[in-house]
């Protein structure tokens, strides 16, 4: 998983780097159109005025428009922000595949261990619990290796080593509610520095225009828009891991008990 994460981690600087190349071939396909226009003649400018309307009424695409909206919010905060979202989301879904993968019927194997104790075969039990995965196998097989010294030690056993798992469950989780908080936070902060960079276009300008104030305060805008959609996505995927992982543990105590009674019941015979 960590080499995951790793890999995830590169490919967010990658991105970073992708979106400022995208915003400099931007600028110079700007800066060529307006060459262009300054050199053409009047017929010319008359065809690309007449073709132009069959031009802007075609639709754009999701892709292109989220791409322009990037470019505009600027690509430094932007950039931090789709950070948060990539190394949020590479948590989040190792978290994901990690409980998945730890999630078990653990009736099933409760029915497994109850079998090997009717058949007073306790290291059966055992082989049982060790080549079945997920966080209940293992703790019965903790339990197990205590067997021999009492119900006692094996309760004990049981409940240290169901913190150790809850403590593993629960890796990385505060990470993703960090970047939750971190991502709106990054947008606010981009809202303010455009505001601020807004006012300092109409001192220089000398005048209140409405294109410069409009176009100023969209910008300053987009980061929060980004910002909050970030910690939306997390919050969402936050709040399914939270409750995946109360699942396992409420599971864990519930077979731990009926564990801790086939324990007793044995250890009577």
């Amino acid at each position: 998983m960590k080499k995951f994460i790793a890999f995830i981690s590169i490919a967010a600087l990658l991105t970073i780097g992708l979106s400022n190349f995208v915003y400099a071939q931007d600028a110079a396909a700007n800066d060529t159109t307006t060459v262009v226009k300054n050199d053409s003649t009047a017929k010319d400018t008359t065809a690309v005025a007449a073709t132009t309307p069959a031009a802007t009424t075609q639709p754009k695409s999701f892709h292109q428009v989220l791409k322009e909206e990037f470019i505009q919010g600027g690509p430094g905060f932007m950039g931090v922000i789709l950070l948060t979202l990539i190394f949020g989301l590479a948590i989040v879904i190792e978290r994901i595949l990690y409980l998945s993968l730890a999630s078990i019927n653990s009736k099933k194997l409760l029915k497994s261990v109850e079998e090997a104790f009717n058949n007073n075969d306790v290291e059966g039990a055992k082989e049982i619990c060790r080549n079945t995965r997920g966080p209940v196998a293992a703790i019965f097989a903790e339990g197990l290796n205590r067997y021999d010294n009492g119900l006692e030690d094996v309760e004990k056993s049981i409940i240290a080593y169901g913190s150790v798992v809850t403590g593993r469950l629960e890796s990385g989780v505060s990470w993703v509610s960090l970047f939750i908080a971190l991502a709106p936070m990054l947008g606010f902060m981009g809202t303010v520095i455009g505001m601020i960079q807004a006012f300092n276009d109409i001192a220089a300008a000398g005048d209140i225009s409405p294109a410069v104030v409009a176009g100023g305060i969209k910008v300053a805008l987009l980061t929060t828009v980004f910002g909050l959609i970030v910690a939306v996505i997390l919050q969402v995927f936050y709040n399914y891991i939270i409750s995946k992982i109360d699942s396992l543990v409420s599971d864990m105590e519930d077979t731990s008990i009926a564990f801790m009674d086939l324990v007793a019941k044995q250890l009577k015979k």
